[in-house]
Order: structure tokens, then sequence, then C-alpha cells
């Protein structure tokens, strides 16, 4: 079994493959998932997954992110369910 080498991007070459997500939206993201020792929440937890931190470079995993964007809504949901 081989395992599938992860598609890195920059934040620039990300929104410039996918506008639908644009520079600015994707550093907000960055910004709001925090750092992996802070992140308090699983939806955050699993942003952080698709992250690649290396210094100050930030590196986007697109396969994990892509993964995150489509069950994001569902970690809201089934928190909201909890309370």
């Amino acid at each position: 079994m081989t395992q599938q080498q992860p598609q890195l991007r920059t934040v620039k070459q990300f929104a410039s493959a996918y506008p639908a997500f644009s520079e600015g939206s994707l550093r907000w993201l960055i910004f709001k998932a925090g750092s992996p020792q802070t992140v308090s929440d699983d939806h955050s937890a699993a942003l952080n997954d698709a992250l690649v931190r290396i210094g100050r470079r930030v590196l986007i995993d697109e396969n994990k992110f892509f993964e995150w964007a489509r069950r994001g809504p569902q970690f809201q949901q089934s928190r909201a369910d909890e309370s």
C-alpha cells in the first residue's frame, strides 16, 4: 500500500487555484484556527490538520482542507445539539 503525497500550496497558490477562496478569507481562517497548541474545539482542530506550518510559512493540504470544508457545518450543528 502506497501513501499518497499531500498536495501542499501556499495561501496565494491556493487562492489562485480556487478563486472561491480569497487570500484574505484563507488568512482569516488560519488566524481563527489558532496554533495547534491552543485549539479548543473539533472544528478548529480539523482545520489545523489541513495546515502545515514551517516556521512562519503556512501551507494548505488541499485534500484535508476540502474534507474540513465539507464537514464543517456538521461540527457546528452537532455542538449546538449538545447544548
